[in-house]
């Protein structure tokens, strides 16, 4: 059985710097940038501009990932897109950027299966753990595995939403998972989700169970009250979760692993929030040398976090070929992981 490597990794965010600051001066919004930096560790945030959808953002990162292995796209076996801004309600994204890879196009055409998943913040993860399955069953060589959000739309950029719209960030991270007969690669996962919490963080843009499933008016035109079209979050309830089911699942990981935190060359925790990771960090006695932050520039990118930290890390020399790496992710469902990787 073949081992499952990441063999490539790729990032891209979008060109337009919001700062703190330009959240008060161009949007209106009633803070501080002392308030969002001492609560959050975020001085600014990625935002694409209009006409841009979610996988224009992912098609450069993954076009990166698929170079730095040494792959072309049509070497690849399978797309899993992580997101929860996908360009429409359906079909999901992967087939987009399927599409806007070339692969359905030419005397090569190659209709590579295209699986969407939707687990938030814990989406990355989740996507690595089935690609990872994917490869050492034999079933793919070469999966491309892609986090990617386009969140700036879909923000209530005004004070009735700033404790949200503060948090958030557009960006997209990829990695190419490949066999190999090395004694390296992604050695486990573990997953988990609690369902009891599913409302404590949401954004129920739509009630399926209502006929029609969006209310409209007399012209028939949909309308939505805020609390359905935007984001709604237990700010405190989050955080408690999240730092408790964090530190577990890594003290999980590593007792499967046969492994101490001391044997972790590198954390990649989900940049949610600085203060979370800081809390484990504290806690777990890591020295700031082994973890990895980008939040201060990127907000919170949900399912490209993780994606965007391997690829700067890499490029950055600070992630090298035989290290081991624990990547940590929390989020809404609640969903939750931890995967470990000798590099």
């Amino acid at each position: 059985m073949p081992n499952a490597y990441i063999s490539g990794t790729g990032s891209f965010v979008p060109p337009r710097v919001v700062t703190n600051d330009e959240l008060i001066k161009q949007y209106g919004i009633d803070t501080t940038d002392e308030w969002i930096i001492q609560r959050t560790g975020i001085r600014e945030r990625r935002f694409a501009e209009p006409g841009v959808f979610c996988t224009d953002l992912a098609l450069p990162a993954a076009q990166q990932a698929i170079e730095r292995a040494g792959l072309q796209p049509h070497d690849l076996d399978m797309i899993i897109y992580a997101t929860l801004s996908s360009d429409h309600c359906f079909p999901g994204s992967g087939v987009y950027l399927q599409r806007k890879l070339g692969l359905c196009e030419g005397p090569n055409a190659k209709f590579v299966p295209a699986l969407d998943v939707r687990n938030q913040c814990s989406g990355f993860l989740y996507s690595l753990a089935t690609a990872t399955s994917m490869v050492k069953s034999g079933g793919a060589k070469h999966v491309l595995v892609v986090g990617a959000e386009l969140h700036s739309a879909a923000l209530d950029l005004t004070t009735r939403g700033r404790t949200v719209a503060s948090l958030f960030g557009d960006g997209a991270g990829a990695v190419v998972v490949s066999a190999t007969d090395e004694d390296r690669g992604i050695r486990s996962w573990n997953l988990g989700a609690d369902g009891r919490y599913a409302d404590v963080l949401a954004q129920k843009i739509w009630d399926i169970s209502k006929r029609p499933f969006i209310p409209q008016n007399e012209q028939g035109i949909g309308q939505l009250a805020p609390e359905m079209m935007y984001a709604l979050m237990d700010g405190k309830l989050v955080f408690k979760n999240a730092v408790e089911r964090m530190m577990t699942v890594l003290m999980e990981a590593c007792v499967k692993n046969g492994i101490t935190g001391a044997d972790i060359d590198l954390f990649c925790f989900h940049q949610a929030n600085l203060r979370i990771n800081q809390w484990l960090q504290q806690h777990l006695g890591i020295p700031d040398e082994k973890v990895v932050h980008n939040i201060q520039r990127y907000g919170n990118t949900t399912a490209a976090t993780i994606p965007i930290l391997l690829a700067e890390a890499e490029r950055d020399g600070k992630l090298k070929k035989g290290m081991k790496v624990a990547m940590i992710a929390f989020g809404s469902g609640f969903t939750w992981g931890c995967v470990i990787a000798d590099w």
